[in-house]
């Protein structure tokens, strides 16, 4: 065989061996882009409110709660509240030395009528409530010390008109003190609606005071107290 042939041979087997190992190569993968991840919504769910109740179980106006025992019973409720800035009242002992400082200037000639006013930001609230007895025989009435008014954690006790003399401009019954026939202490109440007893009672409060969430509580008897909401 001539020498250019042998040569050729050679350089054909070379290429084919080049070949065979650039096939045998493992290709290029591409490069994947990053991949954001989806943030995962989460459901809210709304908490519930809870109702705010003046006190715990309380009654709305004019709701009877009934006390005493056996023929020894009757009801009670409260049926109107007013909150005002400060009232006028009448007092047919106007010259006696503990009424006359309260007179002011501006009534002038009216001899016999007051204004009360409250100390600064607070205000005068009237609640009324009605007692009556629906048993057979004489019913004990509670005090009016015993009614408080409940508000934003604080307990507020009733204050007295003068005496049982004493008549409020615009207000059709006396004070409860004065409607049991012992003015401050519990009284007597006789059976029979005609024998209710009327009236009410008055307290200093903050003139802020929102109503909705106050209350009137009272110790009705040894085993029944009692609540009602005022606004």
């Amino acid at each position: 065989m001539k020498p250019y042939h042998i040569l050729g041979i050679l350089v054909i087997a070379i290429a084919l061996v080049f070949c065979a190992g650039c096939t045998n190569s493992q290709p290029v993968t591409p490069q994947s882009a990053p991949v954001t991840p989806v943030p995962t919504r989460t459901a809210t769910i709304a908490t519930p409110v809870p109702t705010i109740t003046p006190y715990p179980n309380a009654l709305a106006m004019d709701q009877l709660a009934p006390f005493g025992k056996t023929d020894r019973i009757g009801t009670a409720t409260v049926y109107k509240v007013n909150l005002v800035p400060d009232y006028t009242y009448s007092d047919p002992t106007f010259n006696s030395p503990h009424v006359q400082p309260q007179a002011g200037d501006s009534l002038g000639t009216q001899k016999g009528y007051n204004t009360l006013k409250p100390a600064a930001g607070n205000a005068f609230l009237f609640v009324y409530v009605r007692l009556a007895n629906t048993g057979s025989k004489g019913l004990v009435a509670p005090s009016p010390g015993q009614f408080i008014v409940s508000y934003d954690g604080k307990s507020y006790s009733y204050s007295s008109v003068l005496d049982s003399t004493v008549t409020l401009s615009n207000v059709r019954v006396p004070q409860y003190d004065y409607t049991i026939g012992r003015g401050g202490v519990s009284g007597n109440i006789n059976p029979g609606d005609s024998n209710a007893v009327d009236g009410f009672l008055i307290y200093e409060v903050p003139a802020s005071i929102d109503l909705t969430k106050a209350a009137l509580v009272v110790q009705l008897d040894p085993e029944n107290q009692a609540a009602w909401a005022l606004g």
